[in-house]
């Protein structure tokens, strides 16, 4: 097959980054909440709230939606992005990628994707992360695992 081109960013800043799949999952959330109630983030206090993302997400479209038939184009500059405007790095950062979300949803939503969209945006571009992740991410560098011992050493 043919060889894909390099993404434009990676990641999703903006709701339009999205895949259709995840604005349609945005659209389909029932906002019953199972989502948040299993996340160990929110019940812990974190403020992680997968639901409150699904629903940030579908604003923002409809937002995006209504500025594009407003202004009879394709581009839209209103100053405002999903991540950063609806979503913050807070609540980003604490997901522990665990799955409960995903798990939880009577619909078969998947939260977890739009959140590790937006937080690669943030890693990868952004290089806005948390300092305690950057001994982690040296050490993935120098030592190819996440702890400060090469992988030859882990079973002494």
């Amino acid at each position: 097959g043919q060889e894909q081109p390099p993404p434009d960013r990676f990641g999703a800043k903006e709701a339009t980054d999205l895949t259709w799949k995840n604005i349609l999952d945005a659209y389909s959330c029932t906002e019953c909440g199972r989502c948040t109630a299993a996340c160990p983030a929110n019940i812990t206090g974190k403020a992680l709230s997968p639901r409150k993302i699904m629903m940030d997400t579908r604003d923002r479209i409809s937002e995006i939606g209504e500025l594009r038939d407003q202004n009879g184009s394709e581009e839209i500059h209103d100053g405002k992005t999903l991540l950063g405007d609806y979503v913050t790095t807070e609540e980003l950062n604490a997901c522990t990628t665990c799955n409960a979300c995903v798990e939880a949803c009577p619909v078969n939503i998947n939260p977890l994707d739009i959140i590790l969209k937006l937080r690669r945006y943030n890693v990868m571009e952004a290089a806005n992360t948390p300092s305690n992740w950057n001994d982690m991410f040296n050490n993935i560098e120098t030592n190819a695992t996440p702890w400060a011992y090469p992988q030859e050493d882990r079973l002494n």
